[in-house]
C-alpha cells in the first residue's frame, strides 16, 4: 500500500498550487462573502478545466473518475489556497449521483458537474451556499431530491460560508442514498483541513521568523518551537491517514482521516492565532481566512465525536 504520491500526483498537485497562488485567492474569498461571485466562478471555471471536479465523476459521463485519491491531492491544495464555494459539497453532488442507478437527468448533472458549467451543493438539511449554486440537492425520506433553489442565506464563522434552507419541493432523482457517497464529503473535508493547517503553520513559522522580542525572533524561544513542532506533528500524522483512506474509501478509515486532519487543523489554528495576536483574527489579516475555514470544517460532514464514533464501530482492524 503506498501512502506516498506518485510524480504524477505530486505534478499535479504542483499545477494547482501554482495556479492557485497566481490567482490571489484572498480577494476572491472576500468578493465570495461580499455576495460578489465573478472571481469565484472565474477561479472555478478554471478548476474544472484542471480537471479537479472531474476526478468524481465516473468517465461514462464525462468524467476521468472515480478517483478517490486525486480528489485528496487536489483538495489539499483547494484547502491551502482557501478557495470559496462549495467544493466538497460538488464532489458530494457527484457521489450521490454516480452511486445511484436513477434517471437520465442524473448523467445529465454529473455531466454538468465535471465540466464545471454546474456548481452543486447538498442539503441535510441546510445547503451551503445554495444562494450560489446552480444544482441544490436534497437528501429527505431517504432518497435524493433536486430542490428548485435555495433561500434565507445566513452567514457563517467562515465569512465565505452561507448556509442556506432549500425550497421545498423539487425533482426526485434517486429514491435511496448511495450509503458511500457521505465517505466522499468526509474525504474531501479531511484533505481541504490537512491544507488549510500547512497553509496556518507555514504562514506562522513565517510571523515567528520576523516578530521581535527582547531584540530576538520570538520563534527562536523554547516554548515557540514546542507549540509549532506540536502541530507540525499533528499534521505529518494526518496526511497518512488521508492518503490511506484514499485507498482503501473504507467508512472506519475515513473517518479516522478526518477526525484526525480537522483535529489538526484545528490545533494549528489555535497555535497561529495565540502566536499572531488578535491581529491574526482580524478580518483585514489573511490569516483569518484560514481560521475561521479551521472551524468551520471540522464539524462539517461529521464532527469529531462523530466520525470517532464510526471508528470505534467498526472495531479491530482485522489482518
Amino acid at each position: 500500500m503506498r501512502f506516498l504520491p506518485t510524480p504524477e500526483q505530486r505534478e499535479f498537485a504542483r499545477s494547482l498550487d501554482a495556479m492557485l497562488s497566481a490567482a490571489d485567492t484572498p480577494s476572491a474569498v472576500r468578493s465570495w462573502a461580499a455576495g460578489d461571485r465573478t472571481a469565484g466562478r472565474a477561479l472555478w471555471s478554471r478548476l474544472a478545466d484542471a480537471g479537479v471536479f472531474a476526478l468524481a465523476v465516473p468517465e461514462s459521463c464525462g468524467g476521468v473518475g472515480p478517483l478517490p485519491v486525486e480528489v485528496a491531492v487536489a483538495f489539499v491544495e483547494l484547502g491551502r489556497h482557501a478557495v470559496p464555494g462549495p467544493l466538497v459539497e460538488t464532489v458530494l453532488a457527484a457521489a450521490l449521483l454516480a452511486g445511484g442507478s436513477g434517471p437520465d437527468a442524473a448523467a445529465g448533472l454529473l455531466s454538468a458537474l465535471a465540466s464545471g458549467k454546474a456548481m452543486a451543493t447538498v442539503g441535510a438539511p441546510y445547503a451551503l451556499d445554495g444562494d450560489a449554486a446552480d444544482v441544490v440537492l436534497v437528501l429527505r425520506d431517504g432518497g435524493v431530491w433536486r430542490a428548485p433553489g435555495a433561500r434565507d442565506a445566513r452567514p457563517c464563522l467562515d465569512r465565505a460560508r452561507r448556509l442556506t434552507t432549500p425550497l421545498p419541493g423539487g425533482e426526485l432523482l434517486l429514491p435511496r442514498t448511495p450509503p458511500a457517497a457521505l465517505h466522499w464529503a468526509r474525504l474531501a473535508t479531511a484533505a481541504q483541513a490537512l491544507g488549510v493547517g500547512l497553509t496556518l503553520l507555514d504562514r506562522t513559522v513565517a510571523h515567528v521568523g520576523r516578530r521581535v522580542q527582547f531584540g530576538v525572533p520570538i520563534g527562536s524561544f523554547q516554548a515557540v518551537k514546542h507549540r509549532l513542532a506540536d502541530a507540525r506533528i499533528a499534521l505529518e500524522f494526518a496526511r497518512p491517514l488521508l492518503f490511506g483512506a484514499a485507498l482503501t474509501m473504507d467508512p472506519a478509515d475515513v473517518a479516522a482521516a478526518k477526525a484526525a486532519a480537522c483535529e489538526a487543523a484545528y490545533t494549528t489554528a489555535r497555535t497561529a492565532l495565540q502566536l499572531h495576536g488578535a491581529i491574526g483574527y482580524t478580518a483585514e489579516c489573511d490569516l483569518s481566512l484560514w481560521l475561521t475555514r479551521a472551524r468551520a470544517l471540522r464539524t462539517a460532514w461529521g464532527a469529531p465525536h462523530e466520525c470517532r464514533a464510526t471508528v470505534l464501530a467498526a472495531g479491530p482492524p482485522h489482518h
